[in-house]
């Protein structure tokens, strides 16, 4: 099979090549697009925290449960700390209006600095006794309980998480429980930098071997249950 003329081939031994940052911006753009995630903690002493975190990933729906990978820990990894401490987060979209200020979390502050007021966003309290903080302006957010924590070949932790609450906008919840993250104002990101706003294509029928997809005409109305 000839290579097309248009596009770029790279191999391993030429990416190792690179210089870290630059080879980092492509790997990490070549699985797509992917959720912008917010992700609430708090120390044991009650310090907040939040990080953004472009890895998460549904695990099931019944046990509810999430995954996210977090990188190699180390002396500043705030969040993996956090949830050890605690045993709780919280994952927040991220809104397409305030994107910025979501991106401003990625910086390195020091643990006793919280970054809802380093960077101007809304802590909220959920419920007594939940530890981890909220993010008010975000229109999809989740309560999540620490299932395992668990190393990956590369040392990095992949952490299976419990749905333990959900909050949503009800404008963006269909009657058959779809959730339209574009009504909910949810971005997407790409890479370590790439924010994105979405276009709805539709919805689409549960595909089967004898049966044409059908597009679903009232997305808001949803499918009827078999």
């Amino acid at each position: 099979m000839s290579l097309e003329a248009d596009m770029i081939r790279l191999t391993f031994e030429e990416l190792k090549g690179w210089t870290p940052r630059r080879r980092a911006r492509l790997v990490n753009s070549l699985s797509g697009f992917k959720s912008a995630t917010l992700v609430g903690t708090a120390d044991a002493l009650g310090n907040q925290n939040l990080s953004v975190v472009s890895s998460v990933v549904h695990l099931g729906s019944n046990p509810a449960q999430m995954g996210m990978v977090l990188r190699p820990p180390s002396a500043e990894a705030h969040t993996y700390k956090n949830m050890l401490a605690t045993g709780q987060c919280t994952f927040n979209h991220i809104g397409v209006n305030w994107v910025a200020q979501a991106h401003q979390c990625s910086a390195r502050y020091p643990s006793d600095v919280s970054e809802f007021d380093a960077v101007g966003l809304t802590a909220c309290d959920v419920m007594e006794g939940w530890k981890a903080p909220a993010v008010q302006e975000a229109r999809v957010r989740l309560g999540l309980t620490l299932a395992q924590d668990m190393e990956l070949p590369n040392r990095c932790r992949f952490m299976i998480l419990d749905v333990a609450w959900v909050e949503v906008d009800p404008q963006a919840v269909a009657e058959d429980g779809y959730v339209d993250l574009e009504r909910a104002g949810t971005a997407a990101i790409s890479g370590l930098d790439g924010y994105h706003t979405t276009t709805h294509l539709g919805r689409l029928s549960y595909a089967k071997v004898d049966k044409d997809v059908e597009l679903l005409s009232e997305v808001m109305t949803g499918w009827k249950d078999e």
